[in-house]
């Protein structure tokens, strides 16, 4: 018996009918990701690269981002457990089997296409949640009476900002390789909040949202 998951993973293709199959028609695009999913990414994001860049040594404004990006952090969360569709928390973290499987699928080259986050993105996106966090606590530590000064902290603050840098950098990488293996981009899709419906194999993680 076939679980439910395996039921989604696409048969091998040759490259031309990959190619066929793979035509976005843009008629059939649905809206996935909604205004606050977009705003808390791009904050995130960008906040992460200035504070990590230009206002890496500038005292004031560092602190100010720093408080962005928790505040867009503490919205976030609480979006994961109100909204309805692809930002519900519910709707993409997978469980152990369906990340193992997914896995497997990945190394084979035959994992299907999600809707929303698929397996390996969503522990991702939970990895540079719970980092920023970590980062938005050591920040303020940094600054409070009790651990002014402490080197053990700003060393520790630095060792989170340098994982960051790696996350980051790794999801990029992933998100340019699911672009090319699903031939959708999915940077632009962060933007736009639109993705090509689901067909065939692919897996809709959760309702479309309105």
């Amino acid at each position: 018996m076939l679980t439910e998951f395996e039921k989604h993973i696409p048969p091998d293709r040759s490259e031309k009918d990959g190619q066929v199959g793979a035509v976005m028609d843009k008629s059939q695009r649905i809206k996935v990701w909604d205004p606050l999913v977009r705003i808390f990414h791009w904050t995130v994001a960008l906040g992460t690269i200035a504070n990590l860049t230009v206002l890496k040594h500038m005292e004031d404004p560092h602190i100010y981002v720093g408080y962005v990006m928790v505040a867009a952090l503490l919205i976030r969360l609480g979006w994961g457990f109100v909204s309805k569709g692809h930002a519900r928390f519910s709707a993409f973290v997978p469980g152990p089997k369906t990340l193992v499987n997914y896995g497997g699928a990945l190394v084979a080259r035959r994992e299907p296409r999600y809707i929303g986050h698929n397996p390996a993105g969503a522990m991702m996106m939970l990895l540079l949640m719970l980092l920023v966090a970590a980062m938005g606590v050591t920040g303020w530590m940094m600054g409070s009476d009790q651990f002014w000064g402490e080197p053990w902290v700003e060393e520790l603050h630095e060792v989170i900002a340098n994982i960051i840098i790696g996350a980051a950098f790794l999801h990029v990488a992933a998100a340019i390789i699911e672009s090319i293996r699903h031939r959708e981009n999915l940077p632009l899709s962060m933007i736009t909040g639109y993705k090509r419906a689901a067909s065939e194999s692919d897996i809709d993680n959760a309702p479309v949202t309105r």
